[in-house]
């Protein structure tokens, strides 16, 4: 993966696309953070996230773990704004490996089917292209049929079933497709 980041600080860069602004978390997100963490559809296919959420949880991931992965170099966690609110999060995470950054999404409840999570996923697809990844990728559990249309309505292609590749809560491993997307595309 050949990223040029020199022109960039990961710190405070921001996306945006034309609904959107995919910008980095501020203190003052820890309380939306904590609520659409609430929700059990999220809870359900985003199995890092501790359950039950506290805000102490989302203060620890606001403030410290998306925060540290930018300055770091690590990734591009971002808040998804719309109209001034906080209706999502995303990411483009540098890790390295012949299958380029990868990008995660999950909206929260009062920002679904809005088309929200396509456009971010799209609009970190573009900035990591435009920056040299020759491609990204994002991984989506085969169960999860709204995520892979998602992942198709951001101009990402299915490349096939990875076979137990994601860890659930409950100590099971699952199948997800991959979804990639070239520079060219």
């Amino acid at each position: 993966m050949t990223l040029d980041l020199s022109a960039v600080d990961l710190r405070t860069e921001v996306v945006r696309t034309e609904r959107l602004v995919l910008r980095p978390f501020r203190p003052t997100d820890v309380d939306a953070v904590h609520r659409a963490s609430q929700d059990p559809e999220t809870q359900r296919w985003i199995s890092g996230i501790p359950v039950p959420y506290t805000l102490e949880d989302a203060r620890k991931f606001v403030e410290d773990i998306a925060m540290k992965e930018r300055a770091d170099g690590l990734g591009l966690s971002c808040v998804i704004e719309a109209d001034g609110e906080l209706v999502g999060t995303c990411g483009l995470y540098l890790r390295g490996g012949r299958l380029g950054p990868e990008i995660g999404y999950t909206i929260a409840p009062w920002g679904r089917r809005k088309g929200y999570a396509a456009e971010a996923a799209h609009g970190l697809a573009d900035w990591g292209v435009a920056l040299g990844a020759p491609r990204v990728h994002l991984f989506v559990d085969v169960g999860n049929t709204a995520s892979q249309a998602t992942a198709v309505r951001a101009g990402f292609t299915p490349e096939g079933t990875v076979r137990s590749c994601l860890d659930h809560r409950d100590g099971s491993r699952r199948d997800a497709v991959l979804f990639g997307r070239l520079a060219g595309d």
